[in-house]
């Protein structure tokens, strides 16, 4: 048993939110993997502040492996794809890159509650130089949640899902 799809990409880009939208569509579950460690462990930036970011890593990779187990819709933490472990799982995978402008996601970041982007925007972009290349290299193709609605999008990818089957 394997997902349906992973989604991946950098944080604020609308994984989650996308990924339930078209679980939903499709009829399948969805798991997210930074939910199982928030259910786990507590809130990330807690986590961030307690033990730090490699105990993290840690633990989202253990959310990421049971994840993978599943059959449905997947949306990893934007970081997940730092493990290499992870990376080599995904080689076997339908793994969609979900992505946004920055103009779109300064709109999208709640101060405070994403531990890497202390700096906002500026802070988003710096990872998203550093993640970039990974995210290109894992995905067979890209959505961008910039312009339309969730909705809409989501439509559109449950489509094309349903098509690939």
């Amino acid at each position: 048993m394997k997902p349906r799809a992973v989604l991946i990409g950098p944080p604020a880009a609308g994984k989650s939110r996308l990924g339930r939208r078209v679980a939903a569509r499709l009829g399948v579950g969805f798991v997210d993997t930074d939910k199982l460690v928030v259910a786990e462990h507590g809130p990330i930036p807690d986590i961030f502040e307690h033990v730090g970011e490699e105990t993290f890593r840690v633990w989202e990779r253990a959310a990421v492996v049971s994840a993978l187990g599943t059959d449905g819709i997947v949306a990893l933490g934007g970081g997940a794809i730092l493990d290499v472990d992870t990376r080599l799982d995904l080689l076997d995978h339908n793994v969609i890159l979900i992505t946004a402008t920055p103009e779109a996601i300064t709109s999208r970041l709640a101060a405070g509650t994403r531990p890497l982007l202390t700096d906002g925007i500026d802070s988003w972009k710096k990872l998203v130089s550093v993640r970039q290349p990974i995210y290109d290299e894992l995905s067979s193709f890209i959505v961008d949640t910039s312009k339309g609605t969730m909705d809409s999008i989501a439509d559109d990818l449950a489509t094309r899902l349903k098509v690939a089957q």
